[in-house]
C-alpha cells in the first residue's frame, strides 16, 4: 500500500507508525543481531557469550512487551558436562539462575546441541533496553557457542500492549 494511503488510514503519520491504529499484539519493531565467530568460556557463572550477540531496543510505550528469540548451538568438550545459556535484560538474568533457559548435556561424550530460547518480557520502560545471550559451563572444561561454521542470532520484537 502506498505511503499516502497509509497516512489517509491513520496508520502512518509524519512521525512514523501510529500504534493506536495497529492494536494490541501488533509487532512495532524488530531488531536482530548475529554472530558467526565461535566463542568459548570456562566460566562456571553466566558470562557474556558474545558482545555482538546483543540487541538494544527502545519501547515506544511502557505498557508494550518485548519478545526475544535466540538461537544457535552449544558444544561441550567432555562427557558428563553441561553447556547452559540464558538471556539477560541489561544486568538481569531472565532465566533460571542456575540452569538458564537452554541446556546441552554431554552424556557419555562431548556433545553439540541446539540452543533455542524465547521469552516474553515486560520491561515497563521507554528507555533503551539491551538483551544479550550469556553462557556458562557446569561440569565441563569448556563450553563453546556455535560450531566453527555456525551462526547464532538474537531478535527482539516490540509488541503493542
Amino acid at each position: 500500500m502506498p505511503l499516502t494511503q497509509l497516512r489517509n488510514l491513520g496508520i502512518v503519520s509524519a512521525a512514523g507508525i501510529t500504534t493506536t491504529k495497529l492494536g494490541a499484539g501488533a509487532v512495532l519493531q524488530a531488531i536482530t543481531a548475529t554472530d558467526s565467530t565461535q566463542r568459548t568460556t570456562t566460566s562456571a557463572t553466566f558470562v557474556t557469550a558474545s558482545n555482538t550477540l546483543s540487541v538494544s531496543i527502545t519501547p515506544s510505550s511502557a505498557s508494550n512487551k518485548i519478545f526475544i528469540i535466540a538461537t544457535g548451538n552449544l558444544y561441550i568438550d567432555v562427557a558428563g558436562g553441561y553447556g547452559l545459556a540464558t538471556i539477560f535484560r541489561n544486568a538481569t538474568n531472565l532465566g533460571d539462575a542456575t540452569w538458564g533457559m537452554s541446556c546441552v548435556y554431554g552424556g557419555n561424550s562431548a556433545n553439540i546441541g541446539s540452543m533455542s530460547m524465547s521469552y516474553l518480557d515486560s520491561p515497563n520502560t521507554t528507555s533503551a533496553t539491551t538483551y544479550q545471550v550469556y553462557i556458562r559451563r557446569y561440569g565441563a572444561n569448556n563450553i563453546y557457542l556455535q560450531e566453527p561454521d555456525g551462526t547464532s542470532s538474537i531478535t527482539a520484537f516490540e509488541i503493542a500492549g
